[in-house]
């Protein structure tokens, strides 16, 4: 006979495991999100960049200080 006690903790246990999985690849995508997300900021910076140096702007829009300032 197993004791009631070690089958309730090995029930924690698995559930613990299962839910470790699942945050492991919640965390993985999220990575994989921020990571695409990074790159079109930085594309869309240098395309911003690039407009302000074609209208004849002096200082590129990535290096103005924000308006409150």
């Amino acid at each position: 006979m197993s004791d009631p006690r070690l089958t309730a903790i090995e029930e924690a246990l698995a559930h613990q495991a299962a839910t470790i999985e699942d945050l492991s690849e919640l965390v993985r995508r999220q990575g994989d999100e921020i990571d695409r997300l990074t790159r079109r900021v930085t594309l869309l910076m240098m395309r911003a960049a690039e407009a302000e140096h074609d209208a004849g702007g002096t200082v590129p829009l990535a290096d103005q200080k924000p308006p409150h300032w």
